[in-house]
């Protein structure tokens, strides 16, 4: 049955608060998209489909829930579909087949009306390359979302200046982009998307571009901010420190597949295949694993030191190292003893690498 391209298409519940459920999407790029899905299905490869039927296999079969108040990091390489992926949950990018539903609605069946309002209201975006208007100055292009939705000019700018002032530029309203740094820039573009109020952030290759300390502290400004607003963030990169530092979980894509989806934690300690042995094998594993995840049950009598369980092993080593201890206690998020750790253990996971998938041939 065909859609009326005019029908509001969502439901009265609101988005805010929802996480989004990503189901049985595939993307296959050409005029006849839908003709070789079931051969996709059945085996036919990425290369195969382009030599035999010149189409693109942009993404197989992604299954993914990502939580609300959650930050879902997509990453792969150049060509792996996370950039595709991403386009998809505000339908920038229609899917072959598949589902992608926000707040109960399926964003693939909004009609026109709906899928204006929703990607007004209920998500917002930031771009590698910025895409500021450079004829607009900073406040202009922070407002300029509250424009398109029709608030009145007063709220605009009170909203806008107080995001302006929550990302480190007040005092750079009237500039113009041109006037500003890289990393600047990035600021007004993170501003401009949480003045928008919306639930749902999309961050795609966000802070890519950026000098390397400049990019560390956007990763810091977003932590904090994501602290207090607890919104719904899909994040993509290409770099794992960046995925393993911002994500609550990760989804690591090959040619258009999930190879492997978890916690930074799964993903380090138990990568799937040797494809993500390689990822992980350079990660400084003592500031990714945390001291709950090697901890003997039960609370050690040798020691008066404590960390938290949600404490990185690194720092858990320093802790028993300046104590002169070689154990700690672990405890809960009550403060309770749950277990604890020894300084053997802690140095052997931080230095340890996986040799279960490595060739033999």
């Amino acid at each position: 049955m065909a859609i009326d391209p005019e029908a509001d298409g969502t439901s009265d519940d609101s988005v805010g608060g929802v996480g989004i459920e990503v189901r049985g999407l595939y993307k296959i790029f050409g005029p006849r998209g839908k003709d070789h899905v079931a051969s996709v299905k059945d085996g036919m490869s990425k290369t195969e489909l382009q030599e035999k039927h010149s189409h693109v296999l942009g993404l197989k079969d992604i299954n993914l829930s990502m939580p609300a108040g959650s930050i879902q990091v997509v990453m792969g390489l150049s060509g792996s579909g996370k950039s595709t992926l991403i386009r998809h949950i505000n339908r920038l990018i229609d899917p072959t087949v598949g589902e992608v539903i926000v707040g109960g609605d399926d964003v693939c069946k909004m009609g026109r009306r709906a899928l204006r309002q929703f990607r007004r209201h209920k998500t917002a975006m930031v771009f590698q390359k910025f895409a500021l208007l450079p004829h607009r100055t900073v406040v202009d292009n922070v407002v300029y979302g509250l424009e398109l939705q029709g608030v009145d000019e007063q709220r605009q700018q009170s909203e806008a200046r107080r995001w302006i002032d929550r990302v480190g530029l007040s005092g750079f309203e009237d500039n113009y982009p041109n006037q500003l740094s890289g990393g600047m820039q990035q600021r007004v573009g993170l501003a401009r998307a949480l003045t928008n109020d919306a639930p749902l952030l999309l961050m795609d290759e966000a802070f890519s571009a950026l000098d390397p300390l400049i990019r560390t502290d956007m990763q810091s400004v977003l932590l904090d901010l994501q602290q207090e607003l607890h919104k719904t963030i899909v994040f993509i990169t290409h770099d794992l420190d960046e995925a393993l530092r911002l994500g609550d979980r990760i989804a690591i894509l090959r040619d258009g597949e999930i190879i492997q989806e978890g916690t930074g934690q799964d993903i380090v300690m138990n990568p799937a295949d040797e494809y993500i042995q390689n990822f992980v094998k350079e990660v400084n594993r003592g500031r990714v694993l945390l001291a709950g995840s090697v901890m003997e049950p039960g609370a050690s009598a040798a020691t008066n030191v404590e960390i938290g369980q949600s404490e990185h092993l690194e720092s858990a080593a320093r802790a028993m190292s300046n104590a002169g201890a070689s154990v700690a206690n672990v405890t809960g998020t009550d403060g309770e003893v749950i277990g604890h750790v020894n300084m053997d253990a802690a140095i052997a996971a931080m230095v340890a690498e996986d040799h279960r998938h490595t060739s033999t041939a």
